[in-house]
């Protein structure tokens, strides 16, 4: 089973909210009838959440068979609850409320006005998720989403900071986020691998040179984004100008994602390098 990392790039940001919404509707059908329910893990940041719009308003949405399907966060903001600057505010907002999902398959991190400390509310998350696990140690992520920052950072994994390092699967407690607010909670970097499927989502010139040095083998401890890895398949949906610095042997040939891509659970082994871009 190949784990290889490969590049799909669209022209414009629309365009590349609405193909990773087509791609995910249609892949999160034929997960729960295959395997009968599917947990995803849902990231934040201005693209992400233009995904999850793309979503909520594409005809396919109601399709999914969303009681089978349980959403969890990749990092979150220690902030109140229903504060407008939240992962979990914003993904309601702009998907959770149009949705027919149960209110006990939506698991958003504990919120600073809940009484308890950031360790405390790291513990109890990670409960929830062994909770959830079925006999694993964790919950099998069938699809989990991750935006890049320009520094290279995924969930609140910041370079030069402890986080990326820490090789325990769980969640960690963030005291010293360089972007505001300084407290957060995340998933691990081993956490995260375990996911089946990591699908990386980002737009703009500012992010291609942290997006070109991840897939140039850069160490995860500067460039957070080099570890992530699915180990099923690691996509990075991208816009044309975060594609300047990415590789030519790792575009796919298109740069449009198709139905077909989904065969055989689209294998890039059958990719080959473009002409040109």
């Amino acid at each position: 089973m190949t784990t290889d990392r490969r590049v799909l790039v669209h022209p414009d940001r629309s365009t590349l909210a609405g193909a990773v919404a087509a791609r995910f509707l249609t892949k999160l059908v034929d997960l729960i009838e295959d395997e009968g329910r599917a947990h995803v893990v849902l990231t934040g940041g201005s693209v992400g959440i233009e995904v999850l719009e793309a979503i909520a308003h594409s005809p396919g949405r109601d399709s999914v068979a969303w009681h089978a399907v349980h959403l969890w966060w990749g990092d979150e903001r220690w902030l109140p609850r229903g504060d407008a600057d939240r992962n979990e505010t914003q993904a309601r907002q702009a998907l959770i409320d149009h949705i027919a999902i149960p209110p006990n398959n939506v698991h958003p991190f504990p919120a600073s006005d809940e009484g308890i400390e950031l360790e405390e509310a790291a513990e109890r998350y990670e409960a929830t998720l062994r909770a959830h696990s079925d006999g694993a140690e964790f919950p099998t992520f069938a699809i989990t989403f991750l935006g890049v920052g320009p520094d290279g950072h995924i969930a609140s994994l910041f370079p030069d900071r402890e986080g990326p390092t820490i090789e325990r699967a769980g969640v960690i407690a963030v005291h010293d986020s360089p972007k505001p607010p300084p407290g957060r909670l995340s998933l691990s970097l081993p956490l995260l691998r375990r996911s089946e499927r990591i699908w990386l989502v980002l737009a703009g010139a500012d992010k291609a040179p942290a997006l070109g040095l991840a897939l140039a083998g850069a160490s995860f401890a500067d460039v957070p984004a080099a570890g992530a890895k699915g180990t099923k398949r690691t996509v990075f949906f991208v816009d044309e100008d975060a594609s300047a610095e990415v590789p030519e042997a790792l575009i796919a040939p298109t740069s449009y994602w198709t139905g077909a891509m989904d065969q055989s659970d689209w294998q890039p082994e059958t990719w080959r390098p473009t002409e040109s871009r």
